[in-house]
């Protein structure tokens, strides 16, 4: 049976590319992206959190 590991990732509008790309490199799949959760509803204030997954060692 196949076990994952997971990890949450914080995205950087301005470096998301790169960002995955990094994880990617490491053996890291994409598995969603989603706003993170805010403390005021000011949407210039909104971040996205990726969600990877991988193959556990």
């Amino acid at each position: 049976m196949t076990k994952w590991e997971y990890a949450t990732v914080p995205l950087l509008s301005h470096a998301t590319k790169q960002i995955l790309d990094n994880w990617g490199e490491d053996g890291w799949e994409l598995v969603a992206v989603i706003p993170a959760p805010t403390v005021d509803a000011d949407p210039r204030n909104q971040q996205l959190v990726a969600y990877m997954k991988r193959v556990k060692a």
